[in-house]
């Protein structure tokens, strides 16, 4: 390996006790290939052992906590007990290749298409439809199906547990349910649970608490709890940086293992809400410091451009479509064949890749999403 590498290889023990082998995560990347019940497909596991072989950690894709919060056609779920063997399978794909496995768990909200959810009823934290043509209108969810919701994210971290996950990664980036309620855009309430910005808060935070809990009274060893967010909004109003440092602030208080900067481009810059036109992860590492490792993710496919997202002192870099392109990016740096990385995925490699037909098939018809396709 060249030398200059050798930062990304460095072990690290997250604060749970966790020990991860190296500082490269795949990042969690919706896959539309389980089946209708929920269940994960064989081509899906094996989609995600082909990638585990390498990275410190791998954050799945996202798993829904209750049947109205499904936000993908071929979602895989984590909402009821039967899904637990289906998990266990999906756990121990990724553990046997020597990553740690970590579920990602999430509900969609007003992000939800109708048609997967109970009576077609998309809800939210307000009746406030997203932005963009066609959007449904949420129904405004009641103080009792909050509550309940809250319980559902602590009984999916316990079959978590139960299935043999290393982790869970709390989903609260990327506009869906949690997000909607810390969001001025999506969240109109004037009760407990809107409001004001600390208002807006009470909602993740109480997430993040059922999730400890349930992780204190059922996991037997060290346990990883994650938490992503987005750092901020196009929409007006929206979350700007400046509500973003509030977030931050109460979840630094929350003792996590980690957090997770959702961005498109590592090297993004803020659209508002702070006078400082550096990236968004070096202003959001410079706040957090040593008090909790943050993963940084978007865009990065060389070696080079990882060893210079490391650089800003953020201790976790995930890769995304990069490790579809090129499964074993990371055995080729650590044996030095850092040049022989693919940066652009070959339609006629699905096979090799081992990419289920439903995610390829959004591959290679959607080069907006997925750029690089030859």
């Amino acid at each position: 390996m060249n030398s200059k590498y050798a930062p990304l290889f460095e072990s690290f023990t997250f604060p749970s006790g966790v020990q991860v082998k190296n500082r490269i995560v795949m990042a969690p990347m919706t896959n539309f290939s389980s089946n209708p019940d929920g269940t994960v497909t064989d081509a899906e596991v094996k989609y995600y052992a082909r990638r585990s072989g390498g990275v410190g950690m791998v954050v799945t894709a996202c798993t829904y906590v209750t049947a109205n919060g499904k936000g993908f056609q071929g979602e895989f779920g984590g909402d009821r007990d039967e899904l637990i063997p289906s998990l266990q399978q999906h756990a121990s794909g990724i553990k046997e290749q020597g990553a740690k496995a970590v579920l990602q768990i999430f509900h969609g909200g007003r992000q939800c298409p109708p048609e997967l959810v109970p009576n077609k009823e998309v809800v939210s934290a307000s009746a406030v439809p997203a932005e963009g043509g066609g959007k449904p209108v949420p129904r405004e969810l009641t103080d009792q199906e909050i509550e309940a919701i809250i319980q559902d994210f602590g009984q999916t971290t316990r079959r978590a547990i139960e299935a043999g996950y290393d982790g869970v990664e709390i989903h609260g980036a990327n506009g869906y349910l949690i997000q909607q309620f810390f969001s001025p855009h999506s969240n109109r309430r004037e009760d407990r649970w809107g409001g004001s910005i600390e208002k807006r808060l009470t909602f993740p935070l109480a997430i993040v608490d059922e999730v400890k809990k349930v992780v204190a009274e059922h996991a037997e060893g060290p346990f990883i709890i994650g938490y992503r967010f987005s750092p901020e909004e196009p929409e007006t109003p929206g979350i700007t940086m400046a509500e973003t440092f509030v977030l931050i602030d109460a979840l630094l208080e929350k003792r996590l293992d980690y957090l997770h900067v959702s961005l498109q481009d590592f090297w993004s810059q803020p659209r508002r809400g702070v006078d400082d036109n550096r990236p968004r992860i070096e202003i959001i590492q410079e706040r957090v410091g040593q008090k909790v490792p943050i993963i940084g993710v978007g865009s990065l496919y060389t070696a080079d451009d990882v060893l210079k997202a490391s650089q800003t002192g953020v201790p976790f870099i995930a890769l995304g479509r990069e490790l579809i392109i090129d499964p074993d990016w990371v055995q080729k740096v650590k044996e030095g064949r850092e040049s022989e990385i693919a940066t652009k995925i070959d339609k006629d490699k699905q096979e090799e890749l081992m990419v289920p037909d439903p995610l390829w098939q959004a591959i290679i018809h959607s080069p907006g999403w997925f750029p690089g396709v030859e």
